[in-house]
This record gives C-alpha cells, sequence and structure tokens, in this order.
C-alpha cells in the first residue's frame, strides 16, 4: 500500500487505503453509524490527543509500525535520541519503514 495513499489506524496499527476508508465513511453516512475503523471497527478516537494514546498504547504491546510512528513523532519533536530507540526497536520488530527512517 502505498503510504501517501493511505492512514495507518491508531487503533489496530492497520494501513487503510485511502478508498477504503472513504467507502467505508460512505456506509456510515448511509447508515447513520458513529465514525469506525474499516478494519477492526474500533471507535475512532476523537481528538489527536487520544489517537497518540492508542498508537502509544499499541506500541507498549510491541506493534512495529506503533513503534515506528511513535519514533516519527520524537523525531518531529526534536527528541532525535528518542526517535533513534524507537526507531531501531521498530526494525528488530521486522518494521522495514523503520529502516529506512534510520538509514536517512
Amino acid at each position: 500500500i502505498d503510504v501517501k495513499k493511505s492512514t495507518l489506524m491508531s487503533c489496530c496499527s492497520k494501513l487503510i487505503c485511502t478508498g477504503c476508508i472513504y467507502a467505508n465513511q460512505k456506509r456510515e453516512y448511509e447508515g447513520k453509524l458513529q465514525h469506525s475503523c474499516p478494519f477492526c471497527r474500533h471507535l475512532a478516537p476523537k481528538s489527536h490527543r487520544e489517537r497518540e494514546m492508542m498508537l502509544t498504547k499499541r506500541a507498549q504491546a510491541n506493534d512495529a509500525k506503533a513503534v515506528n510512528q511513535v519514533g516519527r513523532w520524537r523525531y518531529e519533536r526534536g527528541d532525535l535520541s528518542g526517535a533513534f530507540e524507537f526507531w531501531t526497536k521498530a526494525v528488530e520488530l521486522g518494521d522495514i519503514n523503520a529502516h529506512y527512517e534510520l538509514a536517512k
């Protein structure tokens, strides 16, 4: 899946393509349903902070994609040593994208 045309779901750490997200939102709108993840059906977070908490919880459970994302957040906030630590852990867990982040 092209990461530029997909979204990392904070509830289950699955990459969902933009088209699938759109189809799910359309289904929810037509059925007057609450917004949820197309993969696991967990209710969508209501705020950015809630999204961060969900992904951090996934990272603590050693989910490689979530660990990589937490590393990206650390990098964006200027914590380079923290980002390196999380990306190294993501590599150990098998996330290929973390290899790229470390090589940049």
